[in-house]
């Protein structure tokens, strides 16, 4: 058992990077999770330049760049005609710009990197298959939970906790805070695609973003450009939670039969397909309660229409962990600093990524002013603000 650790229940991104981060400063966590393995399927995510630079910090880069995918630019193009309403160039650009590169990655690649650097630190304890399901004792110098598994129970004593446990938080439940997500009325389709699967005259190098009437399609790639990662979001009243049922193929390409030929042609290149019903909550009025603090989705969840919801619990880990190294003797001062310093980061983002939600699935005639008004913006410039973003 470390001495003196601190506890972080969740073992997502955000989890995973806090205790690195945390390792780093010589912060021992006991890290709690409530599968018995960390295991993610089917989903890519981006890793804007705001979250690179701090994995690449943690010494994680040289393992990303392995796995990783580089993508050319970002193109945006109407689901109807094909026609391009506005491009971001990313690649070299992001890299000049930002000084760190905008990546896109299979999310079970990134988990695995992780967790295996996790896993090679003498200052993290992993304890999987066990549930925080309850805050025993909160006082002003410990704070003390039970863990429950299949088969037991047993109370884990330390000088704090970090409720990384996602949007349906139980730490945010044990603290008080009863409220539930909401669902958003759109469903997400993730898809897989093999480089040689994909139509040999459609673009693989860059990130497409295909916008349509009450619909989207994101496409980008991964593993050394050797598959294809899609995200298909249609508006659907169905808000069934969970991340990984099976979605017929036939029911979300007839969905898009009208669109461009080209968008339909990458749909029906992916065999197999998983949804999930996308669900929000309104930002979280409490962050903490004494040596109780919340992180990442736990704290603000951010719809998938920014590409920033990892990016932002990768940033909350930095910043959590620059605030501790600043008081190792009261973490109640640093969780403060670090509510205080990331509520207004994360809300902006939050309202940004739900507008942009609102954006995408313009129906006509509405769309007509957003298609000339994208046509006209500079695309970099108007997410510099995210991607420039850094804390020391």
């Amino acid at each position: 058992m470390p001495d003196n650790p601190i506890l972080i229940a969740g073992g997502g991104i955000g989890g995973l990077t806090t205790a690195l981060a945390l390792a780093r400063i010589g912060q021992p966590t006991i890290l709690i999770e409530q599968r018995t393995r960390i295991d993610e399927v089917g989903a890519g995510i981006q890793l804007s330049p705001n979250a690179s630079r701090i994995l690449i910090d943690l010494g994680l880069g040289p393992a990303l760049a392995k796995v990783v995918a580089e993508p050319q630019r970002l193109t945006v193009r109407s689901a109807k005609s094909g026609k391009v309403l506005g491009r971001m160039p990313l690649g070299e650009a992001m890299r000049g710009q930002y000084g760190a590169p905008y990546w896109t990655i299979h999310r079970a690649d990134l988990q695995t990197i992780l967790l295996d650097a996790v896993r090679g630190s003498d200052h993290i304890r992993l304890a999987f298959g066990r549930t925080v399901a309850e805050i025993e004792d909160n006082s002003a110098s410990s704070v003390t939970i039970r863990c429950d598994s299949q088969s037991a129970s047993e109370s884990v004593t330390g000088k704090a906790l970090i409720g990384a446990d996602g949007i349906w938080s139980n730490v945010a439940r044990l603290m008080g805070d009863m409220s539930k997500p909401e669902f958003h009325r759109h469903i997400a389709w993730r898809g897989l695609v093999a480089r040689k699967d994909w139509p040999t005259d459609l673009t693989s190098d860059e990130t497409g973003l295909w916008l349509g009437s009450g619909a989207h399609l994101v496409h980008y790639p991964i593993r050394r450009g050797e598959f294809i990662n899609l995200v298909a979001v249609t508006s659907d009243p169905d808000n069934q939670p969970g991340w990984s049922r099976a979605g017929e193929p036939s029911t979300l390409q007839k969905r898009f039969s009208s669109w461009h030929p080209d968008a339909v042609r990458a749909i029906k290149a992916a065999q197999e397909w998983t949804i999930w019903s996308l669900f929000d909550r309104p930002p979280r009025s409490q962050w903490m309660d004494n040596r109780v603090v919340l992180l990442g989705d736990a704290a603000h969840p951010v719809l998938p229409f920014l590409a920033q919801g990892g990016a932002l619990a990768i940033e909350d880990a930095h910043v959590l962990s620059a605030e501790l190294s600043k008081d190792r003797g009261n973490p109640i001062t640093a969780f403060a600093a670090y509510a205080d310093l990331r509520k207004q980061r994360s809300t902006k983002i939050q309202a940004a990524a739900r507008r942009n939600g609102d954006i995408y699935h313009m129906r006509w005639p509405l769309s007509i002013g957003r298609d000339l008004t994208m046509a006209r913006m500079n695309l970099a410039e108007h997410y510099s603000w995210i991607y420039d973003w850094r804390y020391s």
